[in-house]
């Protein structure tokens, strides 16, 4: 299976002779065994399979295999939100003590866990902006940094992170690059060929693509050498809790993932459950499919809102005109999914008058699935930040973000035709 598409829809479950076409729901959580010597060796991670749903599923397994050949990477671990995702990616590889870089424009709720909860365990947190050069970049790692983070495609300001810029940085360092790949997902850019370490993703946006399940993952390229410093004893030197097990030795490139599933997945218990991995397998397999519509239609409405006369602004990186056209063009092939930004003349009372005109379009605590959306971040997603941290987060007070869905395009312009014409 050499083509992406073809991998949406075949990869992760091969049906023996007799089995199931389709991927079945292993609704269990434990899986029985006629030898305690075999759930022993299970336990010490000498024998693979699964003996209790909180580390692996057999559902869970064939999901996870998909999406670790959609993104190219060497494995990848299910949770139960994109939050669960970037925490257990963290933990993996941070201690109390430790320091992250992160660029600032980023998804609210991954703000406020590095600026809050993360500080909050000890763990220190630096922002920086995506214009800052490498030069800049570099002059903030120190010795107890041990990972930079982006999204490829941020949430809301939709700003394009220099990978390549990016993982330059962190690899002079000896520390992984971090790339939250959810809006892009692996059909318009794959972070990995670009110099990123590990991904991951809220799977409940345009993976699932019908805000049917929570669910998040984790992906790891298998390429980062974790021996190559001295910065990740947790994964270098021998785990207590594994009767001293080194996963470096005993898992090879595969060690990030294996210790995220075995330590921090087992102790934090964040698991995705068989019924949501069933439902975001189904979504996957059209992800090729509603990418491109996504982002035709992402690119139309950009096109139609840029020009209208009561739209002060318009931020969509597949706009020509738009400072992060280039990046966008490198890492996306130009296609930027269906997610726009853009703010109205009038501020906040104006935004929120067109909000409440619009009929087709929904105004939910949701984006990237197949139905067109609105929200205002300012007062919903972002809430929780300050004037200034809004402002760093690249989210003004008339910001609308829009999640364009994959209906007809004519019939979603008609609905701002209309909505617009109130205010």
């Amino acid at each position: 299976m050499s083509h992406i598409d073809t991998k949406c829809v075949q990869a992760g479950w091969t049906p023996k002779n007799g089995e199931a076409r389709t991927l079945p729901i292993y609704q269990s959580t434990t899986f029985k065994y006629d030898s305690a010597k075999t759930l022993g060796d299970l336990f010490d991670l000498n024998e693979s399979g699964h003996f209790y749903t909180r580390l692996s599923n057999p559902t869970l397994e064939a999901v996870e295999n998909k999406i670790a050949a959609l993104e190219g990477g060497v494995g990848a671990m299910l949770t139960s939100s994109g939050q669960a995702a970037t925490m257990s990616a963290f933990l993996t590889i941070c201690r109390a003590g430790d320091n992250i870089i992160s660029t600032s424009e980023i998804y609210g709720g991954t703000y406020n866990l590095f600026n809050i909860t993360l500080r909050q365990i000890g763990i220190d947190v630096t922002f920086i902006n995506n214009d800052m050069s490498s030069d800049e970049i570099d002059a903030l790692v120190k010795p107890n940094t041990k990972a930079i983070f982006g999204e490829t495609l941020s949430n809301p300001s939709l700003r394009v992170a220099d990978i390549e810029k990016l993982a330059a940085v962190a690899h002079k360092h000896n520390i992984p690059l971090i790339i939250d790949n959810t809006f892009p997902t692996p059909i318009n850019c794959r972070p990995f060929e670009f110099g990123a370490d590990i991904v991951i993703h809220s799977t409940s946006k345009y993976m699932d693509g019908h805000a049917v399940a929570l669910g998040g993952a984790v992906v790891d390229s298998g390429r980062f050498d974790w021996k190559a410093s001295d910065k990740f004893p947790m994964l270098c030197e021998p785990d207590e809790s594994y009767h001293g097990t080194v996963f470096a030795d005993k898992f090879g490139p595969a060690a990030f993932i294996a210790k995220a599933r075995c330590h921090i997945m087992r102790d934090c218990g964040m698991q995705q459950s068989p019924q949501n991995a069933f439902l975001l397998n189904l979504g996957l397999e059209t992800l090729a499919l509603r990418m491109e519509r996504h982002s035709q239609n992402g690119l139309s409405m950009a096109k139609y809102l840029s020009q209208h006369d009561k739209v002060a602004w318009v931020d969509y990186p597949g706009l020509e005109d738009n400072k992060d056209y280039p990046l966008a063009c490198k890492y996306l092939g130009g296609k930027c999914s269906g997610v726009v930004s853009f703010g109205v003349k009038g501020g906040k009372e104006a935004a929120v008058k067109l909000m409440e005109s619009l009929k087709l379009t929904a105004l939910v605590i949701h984006v990237a699935d197949a139905r067109t959306s609105a929200l205002h971040p300012a007062s919903t997603t972002h809430r929780q930040l300050t004037d200034e941290q809004l402002k760093e987060a690249g989210v003004q007070p008339e910001m609308i973000r829009l999640s364009v869905g994959i209906e007809n395009i004519e019939d979603i312009i008609s609905d701002f035709d209309q909505a617009l014409a109130n205010i």
